[in-house]
């Protein structure tokens, strides 16, 4: 898949708009004029990175207000738009975020946890370059381990004699371990077992903070308890595979540059990094007692962030500049306008989405490449048991979830998950037991299993 979120210009295809509303059409149903915007505003990016040098760093991220009710695909769409960019991607919660002086969460900290994420995208790209040779690395500590190596003895008085023989014994250990070798890379040693030490790096913690702004110490007690208590080494006993994933990883460590990982971390982090930021309606009013007393206060902590700030983490300074930042909420009691007017400014795309309809959800149940039904389908199959849906059977469903949603919470989709958790509950628990290996759901079956549900309002208020 083409990498859009590319730093270095031109290094690969990026995807055009319509081809990234393509992409995410096969996950998500519906919300085009949402698809549409998300689409520009990652290839802006790349055209960004485009434009001369001198004008790049003018260029700001369009972010994005996303309205709508819950399940309608609003968090769906920024995750696949990070997989399509193959950029870091954080989704946080804005209620989880106070004003500094109450209990919660530090606004810098989602920051730092995307930096956090970029570090292991980037390891984990440093460790494909140098994925042979840790391999090779770690086949000869395995030998090692297999074969150890003699002392010399001291030297006698027929010391050429001796020589001879140590050149012999030599040539046959060498031998011997190159047999080894083909041994274990076929796996004919897979069931022998080793005795290897491992890492035993258990930090002890003391919590000596408490309540927001304890992010701003943490990493700093790591790294000072990580120095007053080294890493301890014990002896275990593992299988021959187990031992070779540990050798591996040890040996990736010692290979991997991180002074290199860091550095592309914080620039990926930098121009790539994507921010998921759900139910800011939640912090968009402005009661000044309660508890909603720190609403306004956690949009003045967001300001400076998305604005554009310097963050300190662990792995250094990260600038918040060109951050795509991607806000979304319900907004059905609070407006976008009932934001602070700056918070407002820095996020010029509003876009609302649609709720679900009945058509919505037959599509939803049938058509993405993840869809519900295909994923029941290979669950079971796991169990031998071959499920068929009819289709007046997967009208009904959609037309079940649909009817409680109008006569309760709407919670859109995620409704589909609670019928057919309900009408599949006897066969997902009778299934290892079952002699029947076909099972076939029509119109009839399923108004039997959920028929109840509909019919007792109050039933169903705990159910569904």
């Amino acid at each position: 898949m083409a990498n859009i979120g590319t730093i270095k210009s031109g290094a690969k295809k990026a995807l055009t708009p319509r081809e990234i509303v393509s992409e995410l059409d096969k996950y998500i149903i519906g919300q085009d004029e949402a698809k549409r915007s998300v689409a520009i505003a990652l290839r802006n990016r790349w055209r960004r990175q485009q434009v001369p040098k001198e004008l790049r760093d003018e260029i700001a991220p369009k972010n994005i207000i996303m309205m709508g009710p819950t399940g309608v695909g609003k968090t769906e769409i920024a995750r696949r738009l990070a997989r399509l960019a193959n950029s870091p991607f954080q989704k946080v919660e804005a209620t989880k975020f106070t004003e500094v002086g109450y209990v919660g969460r530090d606004v810098e900290s989602m920051i730092r946890d995307l930096t956090e994420l970029a570090v292991n995208m980037a390891k984990k790209d440093e460790q494909k370059n140098i994925d042979s040779k840790a391999r090779n690395m770690a086949v000869e500590r395995m030998l090692d381990l297999l074969l150890p190596e003699k002392k010399d003895p001291p030297l006698n008085e027929n010391s050429t004699e001796q020589l001879n023989e140590e050149k012999r014994a030599d040539i046959e250990t060498s031998s011997t371990r190159n047999k080894l070798r083909e041994m274990l890379i076929d796996g004919k040693l897979d069931e022998r077992f080793v005795e290897l030490e491992v890492s035993n790096n258990h930090t002890p913690m003391v919590e000596i903070f408490s309540g927001s702004g304890i992010e701003e110490m943490e990493f700093n007690v790591r790294e000072v308890f990580g120095n007053i208590f080294p890493g301890k080494k014990k002896k275990r006993r593992l299988k021959i595979p187990e031992a070779m994933e540990v050798l591996y990883q040890e040996e990736s460590q010692r290979l991997i540059d991180m002074d290199k990982v860091t550095e592309q971390a914080i620039q990926i982090t930098e121009q790539n990094g994507i921010i998921f930021l759900d139910e800011l309606d939640k912090v968009a009013g402005t009661d000044s007692y309660g508890p909603d007393v720190s609403r306004e206060g956690v949009q003045r902590d967001l300001l400076p962030i998305v604005e554009g700030s310097t963050v300190t983490t662990k792995y250094g300074p990260v600038r918040t500049d060109h951050i795509l930042f991607i806000a979304a909420g319900a907004f059905n009691v609070s407006k976008p306008s009932d934001l602070l007017p700056e918070l407002q400014g820095r996020f010029p795309i509003r876009v609302e989405l649609d709720s679900l309809t009945m058509e919505d959800f037959i599509r939803i149940l049938t058509e993405p490449q993840n869809a519900l039904i295909i994923q029941y389908k290979a669950l079971l199959a796991t169990e031998d048991i071959e499920l068929e849906f009819k289709d007046e059977a997967i009208h009904e469903i959609a037309r079940i979830a649909s009817e409680v949603n109008e006569r309760m919470e709407n919670i859109g989709a995620r409704r589909l998950h609670t019928v057919m958790e309900k009408l599949l509950e006897e066969v997902s628990f009778e299934a290892p037991d079952m002699p029947e290996k076909k099972i076939t759901f029509t119109k009839e079956e399923v108004l039997d299993k959920l028929q109840d549900i509909l019919e007792d309002e109050n039933l169903s208020r705990y159910i569904l």
